[in-house]
């Protein structure tokens, strides 16, 4: 998720006859190393013709840390994929039947998910959580991760159709904001760097610092890339109900 050196894209929309919807990617990154995020795991929804994607990350043999916005209860399949990185390694579905833990607080839901996989996976290595004395800070690079489309059109203008990327990309940006709270979301941090972005379904990957999971990226609507610093969950606000609900360490 190089989203060609000059482009990443993550998350797709698909429709039976069409191509792939490009309302949601990463740009400007990279190919990510064969050897790191092996826990990057796609999260699939398909509800009659449409499929949509998000990203996720496996931190527990049987958890998955994701955004809410990745989740529909309605009528339709969920799916989480493992495996997907590298891409040589052989992919393993599982169907999530059991309704996701969502993180409420006074009645309020935030944009934050554990998935239940119905059964552990035991050869994919696990995310790490974050060292939270050691949050980052404005001014520090994090990395964030998905894997999706490689264009764009002109003027940055979000396309609708494209191809995806053979390989998960990566991409560094710097801390601009620290944590503050959103309504809509939730505790958030921002990121930002020039002519890079994630958009729409890059929604549940992982930011990374220093090799741990600090963020879920999580993003603010808009037709155009590179307008708007990335908006990211910060996990350390949710560390303890996290280990609560998975016993993840």
């Amino acid at each position: 998720m190089a989203f060609l050196k000059v482009l990443l894209l993550l998350g797709l929309g698909v429709s039976v006859n069409s191509a792939v919807s490009l309302q949601k990617r990463i740009i400007g990154g990279h190919d990510c190393a064969d050897t790191e995020r092996r826990y990057h795991v796609r999260l699939r929804r398909i509800n009659g013709e449409i499929i949509t994607v998000c990203g996720g990350s496996l931190i527990h043999p049987q958890w998955i840390l994701t955004a809410a916005d990745c989740w529909e209860s309605s009528p339709g399949i969920n799916e989480v994929i493992v495996k997907v990185h590298p891409r040589a390694n052989e992919e393993n579905t599982h169907i999530i039947r059991q309704d996701p833990e969502v993180y409420v607080d006074q009645g309020q839901k935030h944009n934050i998910m554990l998935l239940k996989l119905p059964r552990p996976v035991t050869d994919v290595p696990l995310a790490r959580l974050p060292d939270c004395s050691k949050r980052p800070k404005v001014g520090d690079i994090v990395q964030l991760g998905g894997e999706g489309i490689t264009t764009i059109g002109p003027n940055n203008r979000r396309l609708h159709i494209g191809f995806a990327a053979k390989h998960l990309q990566c991409v560094d940006m710097k801390v601009v904001q620290v944590s503050q709270f959103r309504p809509r979301d939730g505790y958030i941090f921002r990121t930002a760097e020039p002519n890079t972005d994630a958009c729409y379904s890059d929604i549940g990957g992982a930011v990374v610092f220093n090799g741990m999971i600090y963020g879920v990226i999580t993003v603010d609507r808009s037709h155009f890339a590179c307008k708007k610093p990335v908006s990211v969950i910060d996990v350390c606000e949710y560390i303890g109900w996290i280990k609560t609900k998975t016993r993840a360490k």
